[in-house]
């Protein structure tokens, strides 16, 4: 298991790190997004959706639970809310073409028991009892891969710099 910590101080850099995470991602690729309402999971989403060229605006798939957006080239991108969802056979019930596409699950910690046997994990931390009057927070983000296809993570922290 590898792990990076990061700290993104706004939402634009959400989105940058998006984009990063975008530039390595291929069909059969699962990222689990960890973090409380507000933390930065969509914004995130939405990185990875602009840099792969998706179809159409990427939003909360909260009350469709999963929402499939095609690209011109290339394994479409999948946004699930695993918010309502209660295990992996839940999961696994939404019928996604898991080897097929580029797969991104908010609020599924715990539901990836036989899904992959790899997926990139981020856990988001939003500060709290900060500055009240801030528009803007930064936030702390640990990257850990699971498996062999995220063994090594030296290519996001090479970004970094």
């Amino acid at each position: 298991m590898s792990v990076i910590s990061l700290v993104i101080e706004t939402p634009e850099s959400m989105g940058e790190l998006g984009a990063t995470l975008a530039a390595e991602l291929v069909a059969g690729d699962l990222v689990l997004l960890n973090g409380e309402l507000g933390a930065g999971k969509t914004t995130l989403t939405r990185g990875i959706g602009v840099a792969l060229g998706v179809r159409g605006a990427v939003t909360s798939p909260t009350f469709v639970l999963a929402r499939t957006h095609p690209r011109e080239r290339g394994a479409p991108l999948v946004h699930v809310d695993a918010y309502r969802l209660g295990s992996a056979v839940e999961l696994d019930d939404l019928d996604i073409d898991f080897a097929a596409s580029i797969v991104v699950v908010e609020w599924g910690a715990g539901m990836l028991d036989g899904v992959a046997d790899s997926w990139l994990e981020l856990d988001i931390d939003r500060p709290h009892g900060g500055d009240m009057e801030a528009e803007v927070e930064p936030r702390q983000v640990r990257v850990t891969g699971h498996g062999p296809r995220w063994a090594q993570l030296g290519w996001l922290d090479a970004a970094r710099h």
